[in-house]
């Protein structure tokens, strides 16, 4: 199972009107503990961004899955109830989930939404579908080593 981080990262970002500008952007990436969700998201905004920049917050998300599409300008975050029936008690059982979507807009992102739910047999009820502060979403590759630039593994003999 995913684990999500959302990770606040401050930086001067140059804007489109050429100004310098610092701002604070919200990140999602896929880890397996805090160290190495800062590992990662390190990595990937010294690929992003020229000069300094600060991690100011790192912490685990409720997203439970996200459905990244080709195309799409913003992430939204949709939030489910599902109702269940726990056989060994034999109440229901109300549970809330969170996806993220990418979407060019609000209806888009309920088709999608809807279309990768699919699956579900059971019913499910969206509450809440708003448009996210997370600016970019790094799942985990296999390619990515947790061993930095010049250090070899000891080897196993």
């Amino acid at each position: 199972m995913q684990v999500w981080f959302e990770c606040k990262v401050k930086y001067v970002k140059v804007t489109e009107s050429g100004k310098e500008q610092t701002v604070t952007e919200n990140f999602l990436l896929d880890a397996v503990s805090f160290t190495d969700a800062e590992t990662r998201i390190t990595r990937q905004m010294q690929e992003m961004v020229k000069g300094e920049f600060t991690i100011t917050d790192i912490r685990k998300s409720r997203i439970a899955e996200v459905f990244p599409f080709e195309n799409g300008e913003w992430w939204f975050k949709a939030t489910i109830n599902l109702v269940t029936i726990d056989e060994d008690a034999g109440k229901e059982k109300k549970l809330r989930t969170q996806y993220l979507i990418m979407a060019d807009d609000i209806q888009e992102a309920l088709t999608r939404l809807d279309e990768s739910l699919s699956f579900m047999v059971i019913p499910y009820v969206i509450s809440s579908l708003t448009v996210s502060t997370i600016v970019d979403v790094f799942p985990y590759q296999p390619s990515e080593s947790l061993i930095p630039e010049g250090f070899t593994p000891v080897q196993q003999e």
